[in-house]
């Protein structure tokens, strides 16, 4: 992945400067190629949904499958600027967005922590507008937070994990947090990709610094 380049793939795009994109979804397939669970909402009652970028959305995407009360994943687009846009038209690096992960969790199985840790522990956080040999806007860090609860948990655990990665020697943390933007589904073939494809790529790889979990949102 990552073999368009556009003019300067590491410099956000403005959103005057972004391709417009269109109207119309990218349509979803039914059902999640591995948990046979619906990929498009309404999702199973009780559910609840967590964003993140972490570089190339394959490998990423397959680390949340894995992960046990994880009901469904799916990857997109997210944090940019053009609506609806094709995988072609990110990796130009023109439409501003991060590669995404959407996953939904069930909160009596797996809590948000505990995503937050996998995220972390997946990828590392501390290199800007890439990951290792991918390079781009669309490669960047983000956690997109759907309720004020993540917000704070994000923040507080990239804070404790800040610690572990300053003790191993690792520069500062360059993840994104904010509150979610519009997430744009990817096309089907992206979907599950390495589940379809088991030799295929996947340039997911963490700093091997453990991220620490548990009493860190200040709450009993």
């Amino acid at each position: 992945m990552g073999w368009l380049f556009g003019k300067n793939k590491t410099s956000m795009v403005t959103p005057d400067e972004a391709l417009p994109g269109r109207a119309d979804a990218i349509p979803l397939p039914a059902r999640h190629a591995v948990l046979d669970a619906p990929l498009a909402p309404p999702y199973p009652e009780g559910t609840e949904i967590a964003d993140f970028g972490l570089g190339c959305f394959w490998g990423a995407e397959r680390k949340f499958w894995q992960t046990p009360g994880v009901v469904t994943t799916l990857v997109g687009y997210q944090g940019g600027h053009t609506p609806n846009p094709t995988y072609e038209e990110v990796c130009t690096g023109l439409t501003g967005h991060t590669e995404a992960v959407r996953v939904v969790y069930n909160p009596a199985e797996v809590s948000y922590e505990e995503l937050l840790k996998v995220f972390w522990e997946a990828h590392d956080p501390t290199q800007g507008m890439r990951q290792g040999n991918d390079v781009g806007t669309q490669y960047r860090s983000a956690i997109y937070t759907h309720t004020e609860s993540q917000q704070k948990s994000a923040e507080t655990t990239r804070h404790t994990y800040q610690q572990s990665l300053t003790q191993a020697g690792h520069p500062e943390i360059t993840t994104e947090i904010r509150p979610a933007p519009t997430f744009y589904p990817a096309e089907e073939y992206h979907q599950q990709y390495l589940y379809k494809v088991p030799n295929g790529y996947c340039g997911i790889g963490g700093t091997g610094v453990s991220c620490p979990i548990g009493l860190t949102t200040g709450e009993a």
